[in-house]
């Protein structure tokens, strides 16, 4: 079942149609130092930094897109600090949220690892209206940027997706900040 939206809003487009407003919240988690602000600040500002301080609590940033002539889509994206698992206020965090993606590190076994603790901890503190878990993406990052990638295939990779319901992607970035493979 896909993702209830939240309805914002409507006006008369240039056309004489009605204009659609969606909103979608979407959860970037995983463990700290994964990349995950980069990543949110290249996709909503296109800015890139290879320089970030560590997310206390929650960040926000907002993503307008024109799906059509008569639908805007705006992706809440909540960038969730890296300790923030161990804490009561991920269940806060989560509420009504329609999309997660899971961040970790490829040079860094350890935040590969904890990928399965970050999914349980989501599936058991937000659900869609149906009860079904959110749709989750596992994104590897930092792939170009190291000389130690974990040792795994497209395969594998497909197969731990498969295994425990989580699409999965590649993302980095060159000195350029320019997004790959995602």
């Amino acid at each position: 079942m896909a993702p209830n939206p939240k309805k914002k809003g409507s006006s008369q487009g240039s056309s004489g149609s009605e204009r659609r407003e969606h909103l979608y919240k979407i959860l970037v988690i995983g463990e700290l130092g994964t990349g995950k602000t980069s990543i949110i600040k290249r996709y909503v500002h296109q800015f890139f930094s290879q320089h970030y301080r560590a997310t206390i609590g929650v960040d926000f940033a907002l993503k307008v897109l024109n799906w059509d002539a008569n639908t805007i889509i705006r992706l809440q994206l909540w960038d969730i600090a890296g300790q923030e698992r161990f804490g009561n206020m991920t269940r806060v965090y989560y509420k009504e949220a329609v999309g997660a993606f899971i961040v970790f590190d490829v040079s860094r076994v350890a935040t590969f690892d904890a990928v399965l603790k970050w999914k349980n901890d989501l599936d058991a503190k937000v659900q869609l209206p149906d009860g079904s878990p959110i749709p989750c993406v596992l994104l590897a990052n930092k792939i170009l940027l190291n000389d130690k990638l974990l040792q795994s295939s497209d395969k594998d990779g497909d197969k731990f997706g498969l295994e425990h319901k989580i699409a999965n992607g590649e993302n980095s970035r060159d000195s350029s900040g320019k997004s790959c493979n995602c």
